[in-house]
């Protein structure tokens, strides 16, 4: 391997590292509150992304199944195709766009005004339609993508995930969930054993 790939390699930890330290900086305590409090009493929860973002919201939907908030990701295309019919009146959307202008996700936000879906946009840009449409605005902030171009998907899923983590450690707090109900519904792998493990 060439000095400027290890060079690059090197720099995208300072690049990722720093980008969740300054996205302290951009927390809005009262958006996040409310976002907690939606996810906390919801029924059923859905994500929806394209892409890196779509990607990563099928992990935060099962980030809420494993502290027991009935969750599922939702593609964009299957949601204009009856997908969306998991979602009832009350229940929460997630949408993850990092420009907030992503257009097949802008159909979706009709669907769930029209149901009484709330909405939880994460987004960096806050005059977006995703931002606008809105009842709670997270938003991501993105220093640069690690690769020389800045144009691949990498800080900015970085970011994304940092925000969906955050916002599972908070409900973990705010629901009291056990580590013993987590253990039920996790008997498989190392984690399971030491859940289960019986002294």
């Amino acid at each position: 391997m060439n000095s400027e790939a290890i060079a690059a390699a090197k720099a995208a930890y300072d690049i990722e590292a720093a980008c969740i330290t300054e996205m302290k900086e951009y927390f809005d305590e009262k958006q996040f509150e409310k976002a907690v409090a939606l996810l906390a009493s919801a029924s059923r929860i859905g994500t929806t992304g394209c892409g890196h973002s779509g990607i990563i919201c099928q992990h935060m939907a099962h980030l809420m199944c494993c502290i027991e908030r009935p969750a599922r990701f939702i593609s964009p295309a299957e949601a204009v195709h009856g997908g969306s019919g998991f979602l009832q009146n009350g229940d929460v959307m997630i949408f993850a766009s990092r420009g907030g202008k992503t257009g097949e996700l802008l159909p979706i936000l009709d669907i769930c005004k029209r149901k009484g879906v709330h909405i939880i946009s994460v987004t960096e840009n806050l005059e977006s339609p995703l931002a606008k449409a809105a009842d709670v605005v997270l938003k991501q902030h993105v220093n640069r993508e690690t690769d020389k171009y800045n144009a691949q998907g990498t800080t900015s899923t970085t970011a994304l995930c940092m925000i969906f983590h955050a916002l599972q450690a908070a409900l973990i707090e705010e629901t009291n969930y056990q580590s013993e109900q987590f253990a039920l519904i996790h008997p498989g792998g190392a984690v399971g054993e030491r859940l289960n493990h019986k002294k």
